[in-house]
């Protein structure tokens, strides 16, 4: 476990997208933080690594992976590691995040974020691999509940009592995607409002907003369409239960215009807003 902490962090931000690096380099964006996408900067210098170190002068910057793959049985790798710490030590990010999945295995990598069984023997793997990752990176990190598409028969408990054991144990803490417990409540059958109750309020550090599309009898995390009504009450929701956390628009295709996800983080500040002033 680690001694160090996390601070809360008040603030509407987006994530830094190539379709929108001039953008952040031209003019002042009206976010209070960016996230990049960890990966996308695991390099050694090109035009990503100077777009980075401009826009992280004007705006407070969070690294947020999609191939740590925490629920490995083999274990994070050494050199994904290695990369990812020199990247830290160069941007020193808000936090750095990834999802509560597996990706691959035996250097097979899926290219997909995998679902967990939630039993104590992948809590055992799960708490191991945060632990080193934690002693490497020298900081706590932020796991993101994933959506998901199947369940396991052998779970034995829900999947926010296995991320507030995961707390715990490591003392890491959570990036909750609102988008994902809707749609993975609508694919599972289970309250999404229970969810937002039993997700320990004091380990939130971010909250992701996205939309999503309909598939055949399957809602799908698609992170191509505007945040839907179902999840902006599932965010107020959240609001009322988290209080002022950092959140974001989390677009990944079919990326509008920047100044149609800054008008829809402006709903995100006046929904949270009102909550606040209304407490």
């Amino acid at each position: 476990m680690t001694d160090r902490e996390i601070q809360p962090f008040e603030g509407f931000g987006l994530g830094l997208r190539p379709p929108h690096y001039q953008a952040f380099l031209e003019h002042e964006v009206p976010v209070d933080f960016v996230e990049v996408i960890s990966e996308n900067f695991m390099v050694r210098g090109g035009r990503p690594l100077y777009v980075l170190d401009a826009v992280r002068e004007r705006h407070p910057v969070a690294m947020h992976g999609v191939s740590m793959s925490i629920g490995s049985a083999d274990g994070v790798k050494t050199d994904y590691l290695r990369r990812l710490k020199t990247l830290v030590d160069r941007v020193n990010p808000l936090w750095v995040s990834d999802h509560l999945c597996w990706t691959g295995l035996e250097g097979f990598n899926s290219h997909d974020l995998l679902p967990l069984p939630y039993t104590e023997e992948a809590m055992d793997v799960v708490c191991a691999n945060i632990a080193r990752v934690q002693t490497v990176l020298e900081r706590p990190i932020l796991l993101e509940n994933p959506s998901s598409y199947l369940t396991f028969a052998d779970d034995e408990m829900t999947e926010h009592d296995f991320m507030a054991e995961m707390c715990r144990r490591t003392g890491c803490y959570l990036l909750l995607d609102v988008n994902n417990i809707y749609v993975s409540g609508a694919n599972h059958g289970f309250d999404p409002e229970a969810y937002i109750a039993g997700v320990p309020a004091d380990r939130v550090r971010q909250i992701h907003l996205a939309g999503h599309s309909v598939g055949r009898g399957l809602l799908i995390d698609t992170h191509d369409q505007p945040v839907p009504d179902p999840v902006w009450a599932l965010y107020e929701s959240a609001c009322r239960r988290f209080g002022s956390t950092a959140t974001m628009i989390e677009r990944d295709d079919d990326i509008p215009p920047l100044g149609e996800l800054l008008a829809e983080l402006d709903t995100a500040r006046i929904r949270a807003g009102a909550l606040e002033r209304a407490a």
